[in-house]
């Protein structure tokens, strides 16, 4: 195994050398920076998988620089670390993206625990990025929606399903080009060999490059053995390639040689490779405005835009809500081990009331939380996140404190005084669920 690299962010010398030995000690591979634009230049070459920073540096705030780390490396965690620890800093770190936020010296015990489950994390979010035939393959028919513009985009995917034609998916986050990606796959030619999907927005442009092509055995450090490239794993069958516009753009060209006449060269080798792969790519980003800025090549652009289809976000397609939700809740049920569940008519109306910024992925989530803390045969309005219920507080002039407190109340009885657990099914961070608690006077166990 390749050691996990780990960045040590801190402008003092001493406590940085401290932790490097300690860390390096746990076989972890540590490199140092002492501000930011020391780690922004190893960020971008080394790719640590994770960066225990601290909040107060020479030439900026490492809550800040938390943001910057989560939007442009994705697959990297982030600790922060700070001699002077406070409440509103630790909620904006979370916020931002940082696994977790520690006050230096009080927490030394907990650092290495800690480490190993931010490196977990990171790479279960890794492992997650990469799917193949790990959706069920799904006909159209199995596809919930009855409103006119889920059948024309129904209609167009049927339409090409049956050709070797590259689609390019469009639409925003969430609303299903994966499962429609899939389906397209399952009624073409290809359907018995593999549908392979990979999130390209989670991987840094060297880790993508070598998960799509592979690589030959000693290709760089690490590199102990020869890896197929996701590829070639979709070979005969459909490669789908989601958040297409994250790709950079050297990686683009070779996209493009794929799409063009089939060939492909893996890391490290020396002579090409001949693929037979159908390509699904898929985007929330407007490639048109990505290709003025120089971000995306117009002749990869003009290849994958062969044949289009523009998924409309949620709040277009009411009228597939209240399906969607029973189709979600009975999956959900079945994979928990529950008995057939219903949605209560109130449930329903607040959810098609809902403005879905999040689409069918957020309406999933939505769900999938209400069918864990339901009590019995039904899902209930009070079953629902307190942002959903409260637009029938602000109908009834119900005190939206008082919606937003039994709530709560519901969800920590559910996980028996749990916080971690009622923070993670209430979607919000462990700080505030502590100030939620104290401010409405919620007395549970611990």
């Amino acid at each position: 195994m390749v050691p996990a690299k780990i960045l040590i962010v801190d402008d003092e010398e001493q406590l940085r050398k401290l932790l490097n030995r300690v860390i390096a000690l746990e076989g972890y591979d540590v490199i140092e920076a002492a501000n930011i634009k020391a780690a922004k230049s190893i960020l971008s070459t080394r790719q640590p998988e994770l960066v225990l920073c601290d909040v107060k540096l020479p030439d900026g705030n490492g809550v800040d620089f938390v943001k910057f780390i989560r939007y442009a490396y994705p697959q990297c965690e982030v600790i922060l670390i700070t001699a002077y620890g406070n409440i509103s800093d630790g909620v904006r770190a979370i916020k931002n993206g940082a696994f977790d936020y520690i006050v230096k010296g009080d927490d030394n015990d907990r650092i290495i625990p800690l480490l190993a489950q931010a490196l977990q994390k990171q790479q279960a979010g890794v492992q997650n990025a990469v799917r193949v035939n790990q959706q069920p393959l799904r006909s159209f028919t199995d596809l919930a929606g009855k409103s006119d513009a889920f059948k024309k985009v129904l209609s167009l995917a049927q339409k090409i399903a049956g050709t070797d034609t590259t689609v390019l998916l469009l639409g925003e986050t969430g609303t299903g080009k994966e499962v429609f990606a899939n389906a397209i796959h399952y009624n073409s030619k290809r359907r018995d060999k593999n549908f392979v999907a990979i999130n390209c927005s989670s991987f840094s442009r060297d880790l993508l490059e070598s998960e799509l092509f592979g690589y030959k055995a000693g290709a760089y450090t690490g590199a102990l053995k020869d890896k197929k490239g996701l590829i070639e794993v979709a070979d005969g069958g459909t490669l789908f390639l989601d958040e297409i516009g994250e790709m950079n753009i050297d990686l683009q060209a070779k996209l493009l040689r794929v799409l063009e006449n089939g060939e492909f060269i893996k890391l490290g080798d020396i002579k090409s490779s001949k693929v037979d792969v159908r390509i699904i790519a898929a985007t929330n980003r407007h490639l048109v405005k990505e290709i003025e800025s120089g971000h995306f090549r117009e002749d990869l652009y003009y290849r994958l835009n062969v044949f289009n289809i523009e998924l409309p976000p949620l709040r277009e397609r009411k009228e597939d809500i209240a399906a969607l939700a029973i189709d979600f809740a009975g999956t959900i049920a079945s994979r928990l081990g529950r008995s057939d569940i219903q949605l209560t008519r109130e449930a329903i109306k607040l959810l098609e009331a809902h403005a879905w910024k999040g689409n069918i992925r957020e309406l999933r989530n939505v769900i999938e939380r209400a069918v864990i803390i339901s009590d019995g045969p039904e899902i209930m309005a009070a079953d629902l996140p307190f942002d959903i219920q409260k637009q029938q507080a602000q109908t009834d002039s119900l005190s939206l404190a008082s919606v937003e407190k039994n709530h709560i109340g519901r969800v920590l009885k559910h996980t028996q005084g749990n916080k971690t657990e009622a923070a993670r099914l209430l979607d919000i961070g462990l700080t505030t669920l502590y100030r939620k608690i104290e401010e409405y006077g919620i007395g549970q166990g611990s």
